[in-house]
């Protein structure tokens, strides 16, 4: 009889841990799935490509990230795009991928993000050119972060038109480690931002927001343009992709920020979402939209204060879901 009671126990003992297990694994998808349908409702038509980045298919990376030399350029017709006048003071100098935007005053230009080094030559100072403007009225250049799709023509500016390179400090330190990355060259350490610094130009200014994640040192921005003459404002998100070492740690820190860039974003009353990527902010479509614009309409990048409030949730859900699959995997 004592042995039979020993066996039952035990039996009990198995069956409990086995529903602990599954009520667990159960409990995780449920909480995975939440993060992931206020995401995709947050979404809505608005912001798909970065649902599909950061939901659909984020990307792992591993805790060491490799210093290696960049591969050889792709063909021109993959990156390729004509610049163009998106406000009254806000031209795109970018590529069909990277962006890089021209913010004028009435004392020079910013530039904000500069692509590859392989296309900055012809996308930003080409791009400037044709579009009526003398690249050396470059007075900063703001970059959001330190990945070469964003800091390429950061030497070409400096070191041919003076500009100033503004950039967050834990970014400048990883470019002057770097012993691979930058076969052509490095830009000097020059300004480097603190949060809630104003970079000011005649009679414009950015805002920087230091929203650490996608790099340590990555920077958003709020700024203001015209469209006809009305003053909009703009939320700038510097870095939105999962390609910072897969840890805990790590998203608790891009999180915080996304929460972070969501309240400037609305302090600011932003009604304009832009990014460094085409993917994330549409930027290359909405230009090819403002050809059938007709007078009185609103641009296509204005979407209202709710609207860029809710591009912050999706990356924060998003990160949220990630975080979940990575702390707590289902068996």
């Amino acid at each position: 009889m004592k042995n039979y009671a020993t066996r039952v126990g035990a039996a009990f003992v198995l069956l409990s841990s086995l529903w602990g297990a599954s009520a667990f694994a159960q409990n995780t998808a449920d909480a995975i799935d939440a993060h992931l349908i206020a995401a995709r409702n947050a979404a809505g038509f608005d912001f798909t490509g970065t649902l599909a980045r950061l939901c659909v298919a984020p990307q792992a990376v591993p805790l060491t990230v490799r210093d290696v030399a960049p591969g050889p350029p792709p063909a021109r017709d993959t990156w390729f795009t004509e610049p163009a006048k998106v406000f009254d003071n806000l031209y795109f100098v970018g590529s069909k991928i990277h962006n890089s935007w021209a913010l004028t005053s009435s004392e020079g230009i910013i530039l904000i993000d500069t692509i590859f080094t392989y296309n900055s030559e012809e996308e930003i100072v080409g791009g400037l050119k044709k579009l009526g403007f003398d690249p050396a009225k470059v007075k900063y250049v703001i970059i959001s972060h330190s990945h070469a799709d964003h800091v390429g023509g950061a030497k070409l500016m400096q070191d041919r038109y003076g500009s100033r390179i503004v950039m967050g400090g834990p970014d400048w330190d990883s470019i002057e480690k770097s012993v691979n990355g930058y076969p052509g060259g490095k830009p000097k350490r020059d300004i480097v931002a603190d949060d809630g610094q104003k970079i000011t130009l005649g009679d414009t200014a950015v805002t920087l927001i230091a929203t650490p994640g996608h790099t340590p040192g990555t920077l958003s921005m709020i700024f203001t343009v015209k469209d006809n003459g009305k003053t909009l404002t703009v939320a700038y998100s510097g870095g939105t992709a999962f390609n910072f070492p897969s840890t805990a740690s790590n998203f608790d820190t891009y999180i915080k920020s996304q929460s972070k860039m969501a309240a400037a974003a609305a302090a600011a009353h932003a009604t304009i979402l832009l990014s460094n990527h085409s993917e994330f902010d549409e930027a290359t479509t909405k230009i090819r939209m403002m050809a059938s614009r007709k007078p009185g309409e609103p641009s296509p990048f204005e979407i209202g204060g709710e609207a860029v409030g809710r591009y912050f949730v999706v990356t924060g859900e998003c990160a949220q879901a990630a975080k979940i699959k990575l702390t707590q995997p289902l068996k």
